[in-house]
């Protein structure tokens, strides 16, 4: 037996979770003093309304040793391989205190680097459960991972620049006159990283350069291929970026995600994406 664990760098759908039984390690989310773990006593929606309440920007901080120690302990049966798909190691020391864990007698456990954040590494957890589901040995499922590592399209794009600004990502000026311009900035997953891609004028621009991302990089038909979109509490955003791309392309596997407090500690809860494998 297979047991796929991740951490909540990766933002899955709620259906996923509970087909594949799926185990989260969750992040711990710092916010007006008072620590939260991502997903366990802080759910997206409360996490959105206390951003949209306060002017003061949440932190986040890595999954422990201790964390993955006592889930790793869980599954000690000789017959039970952990196959825990891990967010990018270079984002958080999450993939670092997993290892810590693994390395300290727990043999069974293997480690994947998605190099990939959100719905990004969301895309790697599907395609692992989805090959364990057909029988697959861990060998085979990471050697495959592998191979589809680098292949996947991960963009994002965000209403406000505010967050961005708090964060300290862009100045304060360039915030100003983005949010004044209705500037929008393409974001990508580049070397396990967000960073920016380019920049449109206007909402409407974002659904069809999300969208296109996509098709421009895999074609129209996308029936063999696996896609996620994500936002915040902007849902009618996520209607208007699935329906442009329906219009354009032929669909098969599509699923629909919030995205969770790692990514909206820094984009704030306006954020929109799509990952395509």
């Amino acid at each position: 037996m297979i047991k796929i664990v991740c951490d909540s760098i990766s933002d899955l759908p709620i259906e996923i979770i509970k087909k594949y039984d799926i185990e989260i390690v969750p992040l711990t989310v710092l916010f007006n003093g008072i620590e939260y773990l991502d997903g366990k006593n802080l759910t997206c929606d409360k996490f959105y309304k206390m951003l949209r309440e306060t002017s003061s920007m949440p932190k986040t901080s890595q999954a422990t040793y201790a964390q993955f120690k006592s889930i790793f302990e869980k599954y000690t049966d000789d017959d039970i391989e952990v196959l825990y798909i891990a967010g990018s190691s270079v984002a958080s020391g999450t993939y670092q205190s997993s290892l810590l864990a693994k390395n300290d007698g727990h043999n069974n456990v293997t480690v994947f680097d998605t190099y990939n954040v959100s719905i990004g590494s969301g895309l790697f957890v599907i395609k692992a459960c989805e090959m364990a589901n057909q029988g697959l040995s861990v060998k085979e499922i990471v050697s495959n991972l592998e191979l589809l590592k680098g292949t996947e399209d991960v963009v994002f794009s965000v209403n406000n620049l505010e967050y961005l600004k708090m964060g300290g990502r862009i100045s304060s000026t360039k915030a100003t006159l983005g949010n004044l311009l209705s500037i929008k900035p393409i974001l990508e997953v580049k070397d396990g990283l967000v960073s920016q891609r380019s920049q449109v004028r206007g909402k409407k621009q974002v659904y069809s350069t999300l969208a296109n991302s996509i098709i421009n990089k895999y074609g129209k038909d996308l029936t063999d291929r696996t896609i996620i979109i994500g936002c915040g509490d902007n849902e009618d955003d996520l209607k208007l970026l699935k329906d442009c791309l329906l219009k354009e392309a032929t669909i098969g596997n599509l699923y629909f995600v919030n995205i969770g407090c790692v990514v909206c500690s820094h984009s704030g809860p306006g954020v929109l994406g799509i990952a395509c494998i």
